[in-house]
């Protein structure tokens, strides 16, 4: 995320907030995405004295959920660019306060539709970032099928099935870095859909096999 958004988290001071359908991220506490009433959300706003005082707390809600999101999913990185867009824009003077507060309105709301895209998709969310990384520009509805469950026996390989792969420091031997390439291609060989040629194939084997390698090697997830 840019370094911008990450640096703002500290700088913004949340106020608390009575009783709502939300609640502050001060004293620990977090908001939920999910039941966030957002046509209360906007009547408070036009009746609130201090105006930047609301936009702040909706803004660090943002830039914290936002830094989750993108941990979890490293596809995300647009809603990052997008995000910062929004508020270069009214930092420049290009969108009135009360627009602001809308357009992190609506950006609020996309976070949330992603938040819980793995549902509508079936998929774990581990499993929703190896699809992302997986899928190509336009699938059939069929072969969306067909990623989902390569997506799904990638991570099946990954972290279940023996001999296992991701064994202790693998990233670090060159042995251990081609099985771990190797069952990549031959878990996606399997299960891509035939529409992905050879040049699309390797180039889908390779930002998989390097989300794996970024994540073990910083011991975030999928390491030994």
């Amino acid at each position: 995320m840019d370094q911008s958004i990450v640096s703002a988290l500290s700088a913004v001071k949340v106020n608390e907030v009575p009783e709502n359908e939300y609640q502050t991220i001060k004293k620990g506490k977090t908001w939920d995405l999910s039941r966030i009433n957002f046509e209360k959300l906007e009547k408070e706003f036009k009746k609130a004295e201090y105006k930047n005082i609301e936009i702040a707390d909706l803004r660090a809600f943002i830039e914290d959920k936002l830094e989750k999101m993108l941990k979890e999913n490293i596809t995300r990185t647009d809603f990052a660019e997008r995000f910062q867009a929004i508020v270069d824009n009214y930092n420049s003077g290009g969108s009135t306060t009360e627009n602001y507060f809308e357009d992190l309105m609506d950006f609020a709301k996309e976070m949330r539709d992603e938040d819980v895209r793995h549902i509508k998709e079936g998929l774990s969310k581990d499993e929703l970032e190896l699809f992302d990384i997986l899928k190509k520009n336009r699938l059939t509805k069929e072969e969306e099928k067909r990623v989902k469950l390569a997506a799904s026996h990638l991570l099946k390989r990954l972290i279940e099935e023996h001999p296992r792969i991701l064994v202790q420091d693998w990233f670090k031997d060159s042995q251990s870095r081609i099985r771990v390439k190797t069952a990549i291609e031959e878990v996606l060989d399997r299960n891509l859909p035939e529409s992905y040629d050879r040049v699309e194939f390797k180039k889908t084997c390779d930002r998989a096999y390097d989300l794996v390698y970024e994540y073990s090697s910083k011991r975030v997830k999928w390491a030994a």
